[in-house]
This record gives structure tokens, C-alpha cells and sequence, in this order.
């Protein structure tokens, strides 16, 4: 891994077992239930996840970029004009923070614990 690079994206589903049947059938990912919101994809060229969503799903991608310094990447962002629209937290594998770049697109930032 390394800094700055895209290393996961996330997507959103309506629903895991459906999104999960669909997947497994037409390309072959393989998948990790971590909860009843959440499962992780690989086998797909680059890793990733369906999140659980009850509303319209609307932007449904997250792009996931790696940073092993979560503290001065955020700070870089925020001089830099984004804004935090999620702030730090703990995940399975490490912790990450979601923000918005000027143009209002959302990313988020992780690294391992």
C-alpha cells in the first residue's frame, strides 16, 4: 500500500444478498459479511465493499484512499479547502475519516491500526 493511492471503493445496496447473488454470478467476486450493513468484495481487480442503504442511493461509489497518517493528511485537506463530512472512526482493520473535496465530491482516507 501506499500513501495517497486508491486502495478500496466502496458502493451501496439496497440489498447485500441480492447485490452478493448478483456479483458472485456474472463476475465471480467472492465476499466477507462483516455485520448485517456491510460486506466486502475481492476478486474484483481492486478490493472493496457494499454498505447497506435504506434511502435512494445517489453518488452510490466511495472512493477509499490509503494514508498512513490520518492526522496530517486530514489537516492537508483542510488547508486545502475540503471539509471533513465524517470525522475519525474505528472499523474492522484500522480507522478512517470520509470528507469533501471543493467540487463536493465525498472520499474517504483510512490506514491500518
Amino acid at each position: 500500500m501506499k500513501n495517497n493511492h486508491i486502495n478500496y471503493i466502496e458502493l451501496y445496496a439496497h440489498n447485500l444478498e441480492a447485490i452478493k447473488t448478483f456479483y458472485q454470478y456474472c463476475f465471480d467476486w467472492e465476499f466477507t459479511d462483516y455485520g448485517p450493513t456491510y460486506v466486502a468484495f475481492k476478486n474484483s481487480g481492486l478490493e472493496g465493499g457494499f454498505e447497506y442503504r435504506e434511502g435512494k442511493i445517489v453518488n452510490g461509489a466511495l472512493v477509499v484512499l490509503f494514508h498512513e497518517d490520518l492526522m496530517s493528511i486530514k489537516a492537508k485537506i483542510e488547508q486545502a479547502g475540503g471539509r471533513i463530512s465524517k470525522g475519525i472512526f474505528s472499523f474492522p482493520g484500522g480507522n478512517r475519516f470520509q470528507f469533501l473535496d471543493p467540487s463536493g465530491n465525498e472520499l474517504a482516507v483510512w490506514c491500518p491500526v
